[in-house]
């Protein structure tokens, strides 16, 4: 068997092989061609086990190598230590060690998201992308006329009514042209988030398990979707603790002669899912419910904010139960709070 390492770039990234017995067969520094790339790995005689760190832009070498049946295993970045904590490192020493954790099956592997699921989180992930850029932009449009000094009684400023206001301001030539400008880029991001809307919902529509997702409060069609996409197959998870690790939602620990500390979240795992997640949480602390009630409970002892994460750690929770059995039993039948935490 070959075990081969890949430290991999943007331009150039450095291959190495070594056999069974650790001696190293190759070497080398290649471009990030596909065709020189399957070269180099079909020399090698044999159909090789391929270890890549998850790094910027690792998919299109994972979808090379799937495409062409070689063996791919993901390493996780911040797991792996010896790369990470290593005193002397360059590119040939990080593709050694990448191929010796292989061989020893020390690697930290992390999933290999299928293509589709990639897809649905680019798709999700660039309207988050975009609401953000117009958020920019719109808090620009009310600089500008802070620094004029217009005030305004516009629930939504960007709404019919307070786009009349705008175009009627008498501004000077200047800043009336800026604002133009930031009326025009906030026109095109409009446009393009709706046809991602448009998108977005018209695969929700198709998916029951979105529908099963928003029997639960603050869910809405948009985050369950992105919930969906982040976690990719829940049957990958052994327990819902187990996905609540991996969302970044549970507490650091440390232990140390007996005694136990408990930290922040770790917060490691996707923004985007604990952001879902948290701000379904917000919505459902507003509404009726168990929920609500131990929101209060929480938020009354320890905080708004530390009841906010623990909200959306029970709706994870939630989610979990509901797509591991195909239904959302724990919360219809939750009368009280400590019904609520008996479902964690």
């Amino acid at each position: 068997m070959v075990y081969v390492g890949i430290d991999l770039h943007r331009k150039r990234s450095q291959v190495c092989a070594i056999d069974e017995d650790g001696a190293q067969l190759l070497s080398r520094s290649v471009d990030n061609d596909p065709e020189a790339l399957l070269s180099l790995l079909a020399n090698l005689g044999e159909r090789p086990r391929v270890a890549l760190e998850a790094a910027y832009g690792w998919e299109w070498l994972a979808d090379l190598l799937d495409e062409n049946g070689i063996e791919l295993h993901l390493s996780h970045p911040l797991r792996t230590k010896a790369i990470a904590s290593a005193r002397v490192k360059t590119d040939a020493v990080d593709a050694r060690t990448l191929a010796h954790l292989l061989r020893t099956d020390l690697l930290p592997e992390a999933w290999v998201a299928p293509q589709p699921v990639r897809d649905l989180r680019e798709l999700l992930r660039l309207r988050i992308a975009l609401t953000q850029a117009r958020t920019a932009l719109k808090n620009r449009v009310h600089a500008l006329l802070a620094r004029h000094g217009v005030r305004h009684g516009h629930s939504d400023l960007f709404g019919k009514a307070g786009r009349a206001f705008l175009w009627q301001l008498p501004l000077r030539e200047a800043p009336r042209r800026r604002l133009q400008a930031l009326l025009r880029l906030i026109d095109g991001f409009n446009s393009e988030i709706a046809a991602l809307a448009e998108e977005i919902d018209s695969r929700a529509v198709d998916d029951p398990r979105v529908e099963l997702l928003t029997t639960l409060p603050g869910i809405g069609r948009y985050s369950a979707l992105l919930i969906l996409a982040e976690l990719g197959e829940v049957s990958r998870f052994p327990s819902a603790r187990k996905l609540c690790s991996y969302a970044g939602l549970t507490p650091r620990v440390r232990a140390s002669a007996g005694k136990v500390r408990m930290g922040q979240i770790s917060k490691q795992g996707s923004p985007y899912l604990r952001w879902a997640l948290v701000e379904a949480a917000h919505h459902a602390a507003r509404g009726e419910g168990p929920l609500r009630k131990r929101y209060d409970q929480i938020a009354r002892r320890r905080g708004r904010n530390v009841a906010k994460v623990a909200i959306a750690r029970q709706l994870l929770t939630l989610c979990y139960y509901g797509l591991r059995d195909g239904e959302i039993r724990c919360l219809a039948r939750a009368s009280s709070t400590e019904d609520m935490a008996a479902c964690s």
